[in-house]
């Protein structure tokens, strides 16, 4: 039984029907979403027209270095933009959380994160901000402890001296397997204000699986860290299942969810997320005929992708790849994709780890190359301002 920090609130909605996710024809659990199929009413009924077509981004698109934001970072991981200017950026191994200014590049150490235990692919991951930062701001981080992996919540008060502006971490989720490798670490709040948490399965795949374990699953949670009213199981913070190792978290404009998630030998993912489906690890990678198991949009090579962060902007998910050394874009009708994904940066700046949307065409990029597998050059670690379309 899967117990959070605090106790279960009684569901006040049983009815709640959650908006986060929705399916695609790719073999989930639930079929295919009709409400994103382009038809008309037969002649002689009576009920409603059936919704059209959504509109497409065109089907090649382009992606230009407006600017090298900041230079110099150490194993940055997780990214989070402040509304009203400057970017929090966690470093994995030295658990520590720098604002970077993003006109000047000038770097500020807010503080240390208490209790991180950086081995592998272990450390400080993500990070993100309270749906009500203005009022009570709280950064969430996701990390690796010694035991387990655990997101806390701290208050930043930027007006105390560099390396004291974190207050004392507060405990909103543990119990969370790791291991030296698919500890997961994507964290955000999604449109319904609630926190999704994207976990690995730490290695042993035969907790994918099973509903009852935190590994290899996506999780939505209430800011308390208590399973989220509407969840698709009881009392449990599991939103969906079957996942092998998911970094990356976005939502499209009519607040859809995507998860990119690795592979083992074969194929990565990029998937639409529909609450309580199965998305087949292990006995599924990649695509497959099970109709038990939700396929994904697209898959690719390990070799091409290695998928970490994703963000939505201009009709398109855009997926940085880390062994891949590339950025993807996949364009989107709805919660398939539309065109064929399209490769940019490759090789240009070694591996790619997070990418997050700055408004508009615009979007930040973090490169991963100190990390210990990359092959880091003068000025990396790297955030790049980039233009799409």
């Amino acid at each position: 039984m899967i117990v959070p920090r605090r106790a279960v609130p009684t569901v006040l909605a049983a009815a709640l029907l959650l908006t986060a996710g929705c399916s695609s024809d790719g073999g989930g659990s639930s079929g295919k979403d009709e409400s994103a199929s382009p038809g008309r009413t037969a002649p002689g009924s009576s009920a409603p027209p059936r919704q059209a077509a959504e509109e497409t981004p065109p089907a090649r698109g382009s992606v230009k270095v407006v600017r090298t934001v900041a230079e110099d970072l150490e194993s940055p991981w997780g990214l989070a933009p402040l509304p009203g200017g400057g970017l929090l950026v966690a470093s994995r191994d030295d658990g520590t959380i720098l604002r970077v200014d993003e006109k000047t590049g000038r770097k500020t150490e807010m503080g240390e994160v208490p209790g991180v235990s950086a081995a592998g692919e272990g450390g400080l991951l993500g990070i993100a901000l309270s749906p009500d930062y203005a009022s009570d701001h709280m950064v969430y981080a996701y990390f690796t402890s010694a035991s387990d992996n655990r997101v806390v919540r701290m208050i930043y008060d930027g007006q105390k001296p560099s390396g004291e502006q974190l207050g004392a971490p507060d405990t909103v989720f543990k119990g969370i397997p790791k291991g030296f490798v698919h500890n997961g670490g994507r964290i955000e709040f999604g449109p319904d204000k609630m926190l999704y948490v994207g976990t690995g399965e730490s290695g042993d795949t035969g907790l994918s699986q099973d509903r009852n374990s935190l590994g290899g699953k996506i999780l939505r949670l209430t800011p308390e860290g208590e399973p989220a009213p509407g969840n698709p199981f009881p009392d449990s913070p599991v939103y969906s299942y079957g996942h092998r190792n998911v970094q990356g978290l976005a939502w499209d404009g009519k607040q859809r969810l995507f998860a990119a998630e690795f592979g083992q030998d074969t194929w990565d993912e990029l998937n639409a997320i529909k609450p309580g489906d199965n998305y087949g690890w292990p006995e599924a990678e990649g695509k497959s005929d099970d109709s038990e198991f939700h396929n994904p949009i697209d898959q690719w090579s390990t070799a091409e992708a290695s998928p970490s962060g994703i963000a939505y902007a201009e009709g398109s998910i855009w997926m940085a790849g880390l062994r891949g050394k590339r950025l993807w874009r996949i364009p989107l009708n709805g919660t398939e994709a539309s065109a064929e994904p399209q490769a940019f940066l490759e090789g240009e700046y070694g591996r790619l780890r997070t990418v997050v949307p700055a408004g508009g065409d615009r979007l930040w990029l973090v490169t991963s190359n100190t990390d210990g597998r990359g092959s880091a050059k003068d000025g990396d670690d790297r955030i790049l301002e980039l233009r799409v379309s």
